[in-house]
């Protein structure tokens, strides 16, 4: 089959010839239609995750992914080959990744059906961005009425935070340069969204907007410590950026502050996927590659992207 592989880490992506893999117990073996890039496929390609997880090689990276079951390891229930499905990929290795056109992956988590209404490209870009934004809100609790600050709104996992933020009832501010990015953001929702450019003074433009401070943060870009002292006491604060604790998180001012960690559960992708079918959601795919020009997708996200950058398997 047709791979994207790393020969080693650090190191660049290509795209070669490797075995199609086999399911072992309690896995399906899927046939890709659709990947993304995600900022963790960088990192990999950098070998900044070298020590943190197993690498086999050639490595093929892609957390994303979503397509048609074609066969199913012992012991799998709930799925069936000619299912379609998306998800993410969970092993606890790197090296067996969705950029690739087939990739077998564990039934238990990380996998769910694709309903009727959400398109493979869109799918096939939803799993990682969609669960770390679903769980980065979960994280400051109850949203309906209260005013959340997004930082980095541009990106895969922003820009879908900032919808579902908006639909759970919550003030959105979220930061984006003026012009293109502003207008990324704005128009991803119906609901009104607040734009700040982050190249500017970013306190003195939240605090205009609510004086009081901000009821919570998801810490996606910027400065961490800038943005908790923007958090009104008793607020919180979820960071995707660091395994730190949140600067002034002292008692006195009361800070819930964590440190978001995806689960891509089935029960999370099927709530994604059914907002996404009913128009709630919009996957954010800003530009596609076919899978020959993977390469130029990794290159592309790292010269900065708004959205997600969609890989199509034929």
């Amino acid at each position: 089959m047709r791979a994207v592989t790393l020969a080693q880490v650090p190191g660049s992506p290509e795209v070669t010839e490797v075995e199609v893999p086999r399911p072992e117990a309690g896995e399906v073996l899927v046939k890709v239609a659709a990947s993304s890039v995600n900022g963790f496929d960088l990192g990999t390609a950098a070998g900044y995750l070298q020590g943190m997880m197993e690498h086999r090689f050639p490595l093929i990276p892609g957390k994303d992914f979503a397509g048609t079951i074609e066969a199913v390891g012992e012991g799998v229930e709930g799925f069936a080959v000619g299912d379609d499905v998306f998800g993410v990929v969970t092993k606890a290795y790197l090296g067996t990744g969705s950029m690739a056109q087939y990739v077998a992956v564990p039934a238990a988590i990380g996998i769910a059906h694709r309903p009727d209404g959400v398109l493979v490209r869109d799918a096939g870009a939803l799993g990682l961005a969609g669960t770390a934004a679903f769980d980065g809100l979960a994280l400051l609790g109850p949203l309906e009425g209260r005013t959340v600050l997004i930082s980095g709104a541009t990106g895969g996992v922003g820009a879908i935070a900032v919808q579902l933020a908006a639909a759970r009832g919550a003030r959105v501010i979220a930061t984006a340069k003026s012009g293109s990015e502003s207008g990324f953001v704005s128009a991803l929702t119906d609901a009104e969204v607040t734009v700040i450019d982050y190249t500017q003074e970013v306190t003195a433009q939240v605090r205009a907007i609510a004086p009081d401070g901000v009821d919570a943060v998801l810490h996606l870009a910027g400065d961490l410590a800038e943005l908790t002292a923007l958090t009104r006491d008793g607020g919180a604060v979820a960071s995707a950026l660091t395994l730190a604790p949140v600067p002034e998180a002292s008692e006195d001012r009361k800070l819930q502050t964590a440190m978001i960690r995806s689960n891509p559960t089935a029960d999370t992708l099927s709530t994604l996927a059914g907002q996404v079918a009913s128009g709630v959601l919009k996957v954010p795919v800003n530009s596609e590659f076919d899978l020959e020009r993977a390469p130029e997708a990794f290159a592309a996200f790292g010269r900065g992207t708004l959205g997600k950058i969609a890989i199509t398997v034929a």
